[in-house]
């Protein structure tokens, strides 16, 4: 399944990131990032209860949730490339421009994924692949140790429920985010 879902994403987005010969981490190719990203969206899918496009749809927009943040493509690029589904939310998870992080990832930016439908669990993707990154792999734990600092806020700002207790629906993606606890543990 993972060959066959987002594949037109994946040549979109590779392609991208190739032209600009962007590196993850100062020394693997982008698309080391990409595909683990996209990997944890087949992964974890059916949490969405999506049909077969929509499903699509989710995994071409996590390997292009990067295209519009750091390559020469623009919405209207991915739009054309691989539908306005996949730049809505492409768009949505792109970082506002700021100076600091704080700035580029503000209260608009949070508010921009959580009102674009399935931008949440691309966002989520991202963020594990990042992590699974830094805990396993990277030789610098900086970054790993910001996204353990910051995963609490980062979790409310997605606006996901994870609590049962009286009239609230836990969210579905809460097995996600207790994957992604359970790997910042580390």
């Amino acid at each position: 399944m993972f060959d066959v879902l987002g594949i037109t994403g994946r040549d979109f987005a590779l392609e991208a990131h190739r032209e600009v010969h962007q590196l993850y981490d100062g020394y693997l190719p982008y698309e080391f990032h990409l595909r683990l990203a996209a990997k944890t969206a087949v992964d974890f899918i059916g949490l969405l209860k999506t049909d077969g496009l929509q499903s699509d749809i989710v995994v071409s927009a996590t390997w292009c949730h990067d295209v519009i943040e750091d390559t020469f493509r623009t919405y209207n690029d991915v739009k054309n490339g691989v539908g306005i589904e996949v730049a809505d939310i492409a768009y949505a998870v792109t970082n506002e421009k700021g100076r600091t992080r704080k700035e580029r990832a503000n209260a608009a930016y949070y508010e921009g994924i959580r009102n674009t439908p399935f931008a949440v669990y691309v966002k989520l993707c991202d963020r594990i692949a990042n992590v699974t990154y830094g805990r396993y792999i990277s030789p610098n734990k900086g970054k790993f140790e910001m996204y353990k600092k910051e995963n609490d806020k980062f979790i409310e700002q997605l606006g996901i429920v994870e609590s049962t207790q009286t009239n609230w629906t836990a969210s579905p993606l809460t097995p996600m985010i207790a994957h992604l606890r359970n790997l910042l543990r580390g």
